[in-house]
This record gives C-alpha cells, structure tokens and sequence, in this order.
C-alpha cells in the first residue's frame, strides 16, 4: 500500500511539473484604429510573459474611463494625461497612469491649401470641441503664430483665451472624428493622430502643421487607482514597452506614431 501511494505523489508531482501554468487574463480597453492596433502586438509579448490580454474596442472613447473605474475592464490605453485628468475630475472617476506609452502628435491639414501661409484672412479652422484637445489644438495653432493666447495659458486653453487673431480666422469645433470628414469644408483642420490615419492621411506628408516630440500630449496606460499593486500592471507595463512593440511601431507607422521608451 505504501509503494502504491508513493508512486501516486511521484505522477502527481510530476504532472504538476509538466502542466504549464494558467495564464492571468485582463481585458484592456482601446479606441479602434492605432490604438487597438497597437494593442495587437502587445498581445503575444504578454502572453510570453504570462498574461493574456483580451483587447476591448470601443467606438466611443468617452466610455472607457468609467469602465476601468468600475472594473468591467481592467486597464486601458488610448489617452494622453490632461484627458484623463478632466474625466477623473468631471465624471469623479479614480483611474491613475502606470506607465507613458506613444505620442500621437495632434496635426493639421488643408485639402485647399498647400501652405499654412496660403490660408486666407477670414478662413475657416476647425478643432477638436473636446476641452482637452481643444487646446491642444489651439496651443498648435499659437505655435504657428496663427493666432495668440492670454500669457499663462495652459492646455486648457479654449476659444475665449485667444487675444489676438490678426487674420480673423473662425475658428469652428467639431467632434474630433468629425474633422476628416469636413476637411474639404474647411480651410484647415487640426486632427488627432489616430483619426488621421483612420481616415487615409499620412501625417509626414500631407500635414501642414505637427506637433513636436516636446508634447504633453504623450498616452498612458490607465488602471483603477485600487488596481496600481496588481502583479499583471507590471507584466503589461514591461510587455508594452518592450522592444519588440516598439520594433513594430517604428516599422508600421514610420514615425507618425513615437514611442515615448
């Protein structure tokens, strides 16, 4: 009875040996387009690592926060840190950055124009109509000398801190996915990355402005302020950032998306 019980613990400790462990499993939330794409790679860096991400798309971006805050998903990353910023403090939410990801340098085009200085008095730009990246938009466009803002004015620049706009442009917010579709509409448009390249423009060429690698606008991977001690934060922290994702990101968007590792 003995030697039968003793080779009983030595095949279940052998089969214990052999049976590869089950890998954690967290759902991490992207808009569609780059950042979900972005995400795809990650994928099987993580999963090498023990984690197996399940990424979830979400056509609406506004609906992502309030889902990592209530845990139907775990993490995300598809945000800069002044949007988080306003939504933890509009929507009371408690979501935190683990760790900087890509920039995706907030740019502007003109289907009319070949030259911002072309741009004729009295033109119309439009900008995103979301706070953040409204001035965002507004801090490119002072950048260009296109129009001035009140000294001291941050991010969080809207419409009523321009204090000089010596060609009398009109300036006309749009939802931001809005903006590519309008462009022929308009005589310049300031777009988001991610939906500049979901609409087909390739931001190193055909934008006449671009936001430089200075930004504060670089994204983040966001967690539930009571997830940060999490062991799978630091697995998808590193997996992001790994080599092999940032091989892919130089490859497949030539530089219109940057790697902030």
């Amino acid at each position: 009875m003995r030697r039968l019980f003793h080779r009983l613990s030595v095949a279940a400790i052998s089969f214990a040996v052999s049976t590869p462990a089950v890998a954690e499993t967290i759902r991490v939330g992207a808009t569609s387009g780059p950042h979900a794409q972005i995400l795809e790679a990650v994928v099987p860096v993580a999963k090498s690592r023990g984690l197996d991400i399940k990424i979830v798309e979400f056509s609406d971006g506004t609906m992502i926060n309030p889902a990592t805050d209530s845990g139907e998903i775990d993490a995300n990353a598809f945000q800069h840190t002044p949007y988080l910023d306003r939504q933890n403090r509009d929507r009371h939410l408690d979501v935190v950055s683990v760790a900087r990801t890509v920039l995706m340098p907030i740019t502007a085009y003109s289907k009319r124009h070949a030259t911002v200085a072309g741009l004729p008095r009295g033109g119309e730009i439009a900008i995103p109509n979301d706070p953040t990246n409204s001035g965002r938009a507004l801090k490119l466009l002072e950048g260009s000398g296109l129009l001035r803002l009140k000294p001291g004015t941050g991010f969080e620049a809207t419409v009523f801190d321009i204090i000089d706009n010596p060609n009398g442009f009109r300036i006309t917010e749009l939802e931001a996915a809005q903006i590519p579709r309008v462009l022929a509409d308009v005589d310049l448009g300031v777009i988001n990355t991610n939906y500049a390249i979901r609409a087909g423009l390739d931001p190193r060429k055909d934008a006449l402005l671009r936001e430089n690698e200075l930004s504060d606008y670089f994204c983040l991977i966001g967690v539930a302020r009571r997830n940060v001690e999490q062991p799978w934060v630091k697995t998808l922290v590193e997996s992001f950032r790994s080599d092999e994702v940032k091989t892919f990101i130089i490859g497949t968007f030539k530089g219109d998306i940057l790697a902030g590792w």
